[in-house]
């Protein structure tokens, strides 16, 4: 067997879609992963390719911006390579306005975001009466519409990505030596490691727990309310979620505060009284120290890199990662942008 040119630890979000990218240029790669695929926060219910609002415009957002206008081009290519869909729809997301002073943000936003998002979406103001059964109850009567938004379900992006994959003759493998350049994009798991290696925290992780409804809303926008999210797949399924969790002593284990996020979204949703949960989902997301994604050279390691933190936003900002490590990795370009490296968090 051929010896590997990239060798990827981690078979999440970031860790699969750098696999994708350099193998599609040509490159030789290894997937190893003891958990399997999707074992952390990449194997999650919820899938909201979400941006941030659009003004005091940064790095961030900028390379957030990207990522998610790339995406229907980069997953439609893992689906045609292997035939499994994703189930990815850039569906929009609608959020209610509480009074008037977010009224009047929300409009100001409106002509803030025409520049900023290059004029390739919209985030406009709407009547909810204009929306028909499948909005969210909004003080003002209004809600925020923006056409950016997109939903994809994690496991079945996974999925796609295995199978695109193999297409190029790369597997997922429980333990390989390393050859070639190694990236390390293991989660929580590896910023732990990090941590410990390193003597200083440089990450930690934030639990979530999710649930999954058996309701067909069909394709309609995702719905932010109350800091919960409504998503409804292309299966016929809805997500829900999340928690936000700091402190835990059961990372992978579900309780009552997930029984308290769907009470609280059928309390705001009466559509959804009745609808059967079908599952249910725990795990640790990874947050960097700077809660940006942290990319690049590994420290004190020739030839081993990073590719971690993403936290609530890995699916969102994965084509954007991959490229760019795929751009480190297989030509010396470093294109990492500001507040991204592994330095800036240490």
């Amino acid at each position: 067997m051929a010896m590997a040119d990239i060798t990827v630890r981690g078979a999440g979000a970031f860790g699969l879609t750098i696999a994708w990218v350099c193998a599609q240029r040509g490159a030789k790669v290894q997937v190893v992963d003891p958990n399997g695929v999707g074992a952390g926060s990449s194997g999650g219910l919820v899938g909201a390719l979400a941006p941030h609002v659009p003004e005091n415009w940064n790095h961030k957002k900028a390379f957030q911006l990207e990522s998610l206008l790339m995406a229907e081009k980069f997953w439609a290519e893992v689906e045609a390579a292997g035939g499994v869909s994703p189930g990815y729809g850039r569906t929009g997301r609608l959020q209610p306005i509480k009074d008037d002073k977010a009224l009047a943000l929300a409009h100001r936003r409106a002509e803030t975001s025409r520049p900023l998002w290059k004029r390739e979406a919209e985030w406009s103001v709407c009547k909810v009466s204009d929306l028909g059964s499948w909005a969210p109850p909004s003080p003002t009567g209004y809600v925020i519409h923006d056409t950016l938004t997109a939903r994809m379900s994690p496991r079945r992006a996974a999925t796609s990505l295995i199978a695109g994959l193999a297409v190029m003759g790369v597997e997922v493998v429980p333990e390989a030596p390393d050859q070639g350049l190694v990236v390390h994009a293991k989660g929580f798991a590896g910023l732990q490691e990090l941590n410990i290696e390193l003597g200083k925290n440089i990450g930690t992780g934030v639990k979530g727990q999710s649930a999954l409804l058996r309701f067909d809303a069909g394709e309609v926008p995702q719905i932010f309310a109350d800091n919960l999210y409504m998503i409804p797949h292309a299966d016929g399924t809805l997500a829900i979620g999340s928690t936000s969790e700091r402190e835990f002593d059961h990372p992978y284990e579900t309780d009552g505060l997930l029984e308290d996020v769907i009470n609280r979204i059928r309390t705001l949703m009466p559509v959804l009284h009745g609808a059967e949960v079908i599952d249910r989902w725990a795990g640790v997301r990874p947050r960097s120290k700077t809660r940006a994604p942290m990319l690049g050279a590994y420290p004190n390691r020739p030839g081993h890199f990073i590719a971690n933190g993403g936290f609530k936003i890995g699916f969102g900002m994965a084509p954007k990662v991959a490229h760019v490590m795929a751009d480190l990795l297989l030509d010396g370009v470093d294109t990492i942008p500001e507040g991204f490296r592994v330095e800036d968090n240490l």
